[in-house]
């Protein structure tokens, strides 16, 4: 995916550090709900890790699903109604669930879009120089021919789109990372990790995806 391979290493470190600390506040939350939104966040970290080392690419289908429902839960929870305190409460809230749903959505996007479902090679291999120099040579080469195990481009203008916004997004996070204080409770009265933390979490998160979708802008 990335020419660079630090650059493939420091994600890969950074998405497995995220599931690391999402299982390890599932284990420890005393809600349903924070366990449930913690797990799917962690495996929608070791999906994104996986897709960066084309690991598993015969799941492509099971792992789109699996983010398509983790993305429909939170959308479940952003507009549930005010008496569902279990859900999503007060606009802070709300907000913060439909932005999962969106890191969810991305993840799957990105997943639909950067894997080949056969192959598992990554769309932004580079085509080496013999097919190049066969392709441009041979005139009766079907244009098909060079890109057989690569899987089709999201496209300039929606990858570019979502790389603005996960970056906008990644700033917010580092501002309010600046601003916040730690905190001890949630709106369930179970114990929760610092706002710090979590905003560190976060903006390290959505950097991480715009790099990703830079890569297909």
């Amino acid at each position: 995916m990335f020419h660079l391979p630090a650059m493939t290493w420091t994600l890969t470190a950074v998405l497995l550090a995220g599931t690391t600390y999402h299982l390890w506040q599932a284990l420890r939350s005393g809600h349903v709900t924070d366990r449930v939104n913690n797990t799917l966040h962690a495996l929608m970290n070791t999906l994104m890790a996986a897709m960066l080392w084309n690991l598993a690419p015969t799941t492509l289908l099971a792992q789109i699903g699996l983010l398509a429902g983790a993305a429909l839960w939170f959308i479940i929870q952003a507009v549930a109604r005010p008496e569902y305190k279990l859900l999503c409460a007060g606009t802070q809230g709300r907000i913060k669930c439909a932005y999962h749903a969106l890191t969810m959505t991305g993840a799957a996007l990105m997943i639909t879009t950067m894997t080949h479902p056969a192959s598992g090679a990554p769309m932004q291999m580079p085509m080496d120089h013999a097919s190049h120099h066969a392709i441009t040579t041979t005139p009766h080469t079907p244009a098909t021919t060079g890109t057989a195990t690569t899987a089709p481009a999201l496209g300039p203008t929606p990858g570019l789109l979502l790389t603005l916004l996960f970056a906008t997004a990644a700033l917010i996070f580092l501002i309010l990372l600046l601003r916040n204080r730690t905190t001890t409770t949630n709106h369930h009265g179970s114990k929760r990790p610092s706002t710090r933390t979590e905003h560190a979490l976060e903006t390290l998160s959505a950097t991480t995806m715009a790099l990703m979708f830079a890569t297909t802008a």
